[in-house]
């Protein structure tokens, strides 16, 4: 039996602590001969998390000394990965894995650990902690965001273990689409960051998800507030990025998310005006990938993470242009220089990144969000 053989048996029949054999299924070798041996190392990244507690960055608002707990007794179904948003994004990559490698050596483990996060009683609680006070705006839109892609995931599945977790899910999924509602109309201006409170980013999430699930008013909603935002954009300066601590690009992100709301044509003139950068020549080194000089440094190591969602950003980009847009080679070449780059620094040796990296490098190799053409 192989070791991830062995610690999937022990997990699913209960033999000792669950985290334990998930740590044994998340150091045990990779058989490198498998095709998809990349889809186990970012599994095994995420197992090792999802139900580690320490070290952890909440962003708590205590209203008294009863709000002075744990993670887990704060947040028990999102409290592994050093916060909650990456315990989020590191469950999606568990389901993602479930889906498009279904012969993966890691999958028992997978349900396990799932099985283990997604019960009404963790649900509930993490219910109860949004109602306490000041904590409204809680994970927007980041960690709203991957929570209502994980939704779409286990959605798109017709998996029946996949539709009771989505069911689980449905409670937490339609609090924060009712808040997110709310808080559209209230939103005056983009949030034009590199980090979490991006709204393109979150916006694109956010749109995949609604058409997933058929909620056609929150998609309106979504790309008219795209549209005003973004419609009248022009020369994007994309020469100022990335800045230090960036893992999402404000130009590529927002030029990704358009995407998703333009009809080709206009899109394809409107992405003219936009990133006039791009060129016609089929070169990659119009765009450099992000340098990170200290990859234990949890700040820096973001731009291992700009590399990686820059790639994906490019690759949808060029997805909606017409086949001989000479703009597409070009995107493709940069996207491909990214990629490199970022693939290679998703590894186990710094937690700074290994909590995180793997859902983004996930998001890029099973190529998420690009509709097939």
């Amino acid at each position: 039996m192989t070791g991830f053989a062995l610690a999937a048996v022990l997990l699913l029949a209960g033999c000792g602590p669950a985290e334990k054999s998930a740590d044994d299924a998340a150091t045990a070798p990779i058989p490198e001969s498998r095709p998809d041996a990349v889809n186990d190392r970012f599994a095994r990244l995420a197992l090792t998390c999802v139900h580690k507690e320490y070290p952890n960055k909440i962003s708590h608002v205590m209203n008294d000394a009863d709000d002075a707990r744990t993670p887990s007794a704060l947040t028990p179904a999102f409290y592994g990965c050093f916060d909650w948003h990456s315990s989020v994004h590191g469950h999606w990559l568990l389901v993602r894995i479930l889906k498009t490698d279904p012969q993966s050596p890691m999958n028992p483990a997978i349900l396990a650990a799932l099985d283990r996060s997604f019960t009404q009683s963790n649900i509930a609680a993490e219910l109860a902690y949004l109602d306490g006070e000041g904590r409204k705006g809680f994970e927007r839109p980041y960690g709203t965001a991957w929570l209502l892609q994980l939704v779409a995931e286990l959605d798109e599945s017709d998996d029946p273990k996949l539709k009771a977790w989505r069911e689980t899910l449905r409670p937490l999924e339609e609090r924060i689409v009712a808040e997110t509602q709310e808080w559209l109309p209230k939103l005056a201006y983009p949030i034009r960051l590199g980090t979490h409170n991006q709204s393109a980013f979150a916006f694109g999430l956010m749109i995949d998800y609604a058409r997933q699930v058929g909620n056609t008013a929150f998609e309106r909603q979504l790309a008219d507030k795209t549209l005003e935002f973004h419609g009248a954009d022009v020369n994007c300066p994309l020469a100022y990025e990335p800045s230090g601590e960036d893992f999402l690009s404000p130009c590529l992100m927002e030029a990704d998310l358009m995407r998703r709301v333009m009809p080709q044509a206009d899109y394809a003139a409107w992405l003219a005006k936009f990133l006039p950068q791009i060129p016609a020549d089929g070169s990659g080194g119009w765009l450099k990938p992000g340098e990170v000089r200290d990859p234990t440094d949890g700040k820096l190591v973001h731009l291992d993470g700009v590399n990686l969602s820059r790639a994906w950003a490019m690759e949808g980009i060029a997805s909606a242009l017409a086949t001989g847009d000479a703009r597409v080679p070009a995107l493709l070449a940069a996207s491909k220089a990214h990629a490199t780059s970022g693939l290679a620094a998703v590894s186990a040796d710094n937690y700074e990144g290994s909590h995180w990296l793997g859902s983004f490098a996930t998001y890029l190799t099973t190529r998420r969000g690009i509709a097939a053409r």
